[in-house]
């Protein structure tokens, strides 16, 4: 579990591919402070377990499924990361519940500069769009984020935005970002267990049956 405050922007020093995986080996001091073998970190919104580590670096496989759900398939050598370790239990939530599990990815399709804060907006899914809600909290790229904006339910393509201030700028990839560019994002757990309680809720109730058709009576018989 995470709180989407990155604790350290990190760099990739090795990508090791296999038919169907890859290991990152990630550059990252402060994180692998404390950090044993098993232990999670999360990289650009993204859980990986720790299965090898140096005083600076540490390694973890990434699975398939990841691979195409996330961005870390177009990790390169020497890109920029963010990185949080997983939260302590007793310490400030300094951002909102951060699984780690990304839902998927959204493209950067407006940046409005402003003189200190800059907004960016976002595409999001259909099947994703109903989890994002106006001032309610989502994690992009494992940073921990209050939606400021969100697109009319009418509109065919739906977006998000979010307002970035110089501190978020200046400690995380986000501020790297242009017009075009993939993400990762994780929307709030809550509203996703709201929608599949709500889903199971509809499957539950009993289908609407048809009307009994009406007894037409019948004429007695006369007696013979």
């Amino acid at each position: 579990m995470f709180t989407g405050i990155i604790e350290e922007l990190g760099q990739i020093e090795r990508i090791d591919h296999t038919a169907d995986a890859a290991r990152l080996t990630i550059r990252g001091p402060l994180v692998v402070d404390g950090v044993g073998h098993g232990d999670s970190i999360a990289v650009q919104g993204v859980c990986l377990t720790v299965v090898e580590r140096t005083p600076d670096t540490f390694t973890a496989d990434v699975m398939k499924q990841t691979l195409t759900m996330s961005t870390l398939s177009d990790a390169r050598i020497g890109s920029p990361v963010n990185l949080e370790r997983a939260a302590l239990v007793g310490g400030r939530l300094g951002g909102h519940i951060v699984q780690g599990h990304i839902d998927g990815t959204s493209t950067v399709l407006v940046i409005t500069p402003g003189e200190a804060w800059r907004v960016l907006r976002f595409s999001v899914s259909a099947r994703l769009a109903k989890l994002v809600v106006d001032k309610g909290s989502i994690a992009i790229d494992g940073v921990s984020l209050t939606v400021s904006n969100i697109s009319p339910a009418t509109e065919a393509s739906q977006w998000f935005e979010v307002s970035l201030i110089p501190e978020t700028l200046a400690a995380t990839t986000l501020g790297g970002l242009a017009v075009g560019d993939r993400v990762n994002i994780e929307t709030d757990i809550l509203a996703r267990h709201i929608e599949r309680m709500l889903a199971l809720s509809a499957a539950a109730l009993p289908s609407q049956a048809s009307p009994p058709e009406p007894q037409h009576a019948t004429a007695p018989r006369s007696a013979s």
